[in-house]
């Protein structure tokens, strides 16, 4: 722990001008007597310290000893900063705090990032992440309900091995042991999280392990969609890398690839959601599917 305090205390230094004893007992909850302590054993160890007097004094690093800028470029230490600093926030993770202290002393200088990563996702992830990555990094089994793609309510144990972020979402991926095999879970689908104490060994290579993105490519069919000039701005949202041909009527048809289109609730409350903005030309099925959800949701309303 003392190590780590050093350790932290020095990056702190080397990224201010001069903090005050007062200011880094408060940040690393020790009293100022350790600080100095602290700031005697730092010196012993080579690092240029330096004590300012006065009510603004405390200690500094000496001008000129920074860490080797040529480890790293400014557009690097720039990049890296911005995308762990939306994971600090998202994870709750102090250490990431700590990697961005250290990234900050190798470029000093203000420059306007010109890169912003916003990780937004549901509100309900935000607290199940740090869970989950802890679950992962100490190798605990998992427990928690969840509700699969055919509105089944299940419980699930799982040796969860790593967190995917895409399509706007997070995923757990791991080996479940209802299954005995590797799944994938959307994280805004599960109820209950619980972190056993029951740990499992590492057996999981997750470099050979893949997801489970190309499963059922056998399965693929195109859908065809026509977008009226009113839907183009949602429709682009929602199926961007797609092959699009536009009209003079200001109209576009998407060609979309969809596994199992027949059975993909997922798409049929997407293309549903267009209302008259999007109508489905292929395939013929798949029309009909949706006609009829249209019918049976209307009895809704029926007075």
């Amino acid at each position: 722990m003392k190590l780590e305090r050093l350790i932290s205390m020095i990056y702190k230094l080397l990224n201010h001008e001069v903090l005050s004893a007062s200011t880094l007992a408060e940040e690393f909850q020790v009293s100022p007597r350790t600080i100095y302590r602290d700031i005697d054993v730092i010196c012993a160890a080579g690092f240029p310290v330096i004590s300012y007097q006065g009510n603004k004094g405390g200690f500094g690093i000496i001008d000129g000893f920074k860490m080797d800028k040529s480890l790293l470029g400014s557009y690097d230490v720039s990049t890296l900063i911005t995308v762990l600093s939306s994971l600090s926030s998202v994870f709750e993770d102090g250490r990431a705090q700590g990697t961005i202290e250290r990234l900050q002393t190798i470029e000093t200088e203000y420059r306007s990032s010109s890169l912003a990563v916003d990780f937004e996702t549901h509100r309900t992830d935000f607290g199940a992440l740090p869970v989950l990555r802890t679950a992962i990094t100490k190798r605990n089994i998992i427990r928690f309900d969840y509700i699969n793609g055919k509105n089944e309510l299940t419980t699930r144990e799982m040796e969860p091995v790593r967190l995917h972020f895409k399509y706007s979402n997070w995923y757990i991926y791991g080996y479940c042991m209802k299954r005995r095999d590797y799944r994938e879970f959307r994280l805004s689908r599960m109820m209950n999280l619980f972190l056993t104490e029951e740990t499992f060994q590492p057996r999981h290579d997750t470099d050979e392990i893949g997801l489970s993105n190309g499963a059922g490519q056998d399965q693929v069919e195109d859908v065809v969609i026509r977008v009226g000039a009113d839907a183009l701005a949602e429709a682009m949202d929602q199926f961007h890398q797609v092959e699009k041909q536009f009209h003079e009527d200001g109209s576009m048809i998407m060609r979309i690839p969809v596994n199992k289109p027949l059975q993909a609730r997922w798409l049929w409350s997407i293309l549903l959601g267009f209302g008259s903005g999007v109508e489905v030309l292929e395939p013929s099925v798949l029309r009909e599917i949706l006609r009829e959800e249209l019918q049976n949701t209307l009895k809704h309303y029926e007075v």
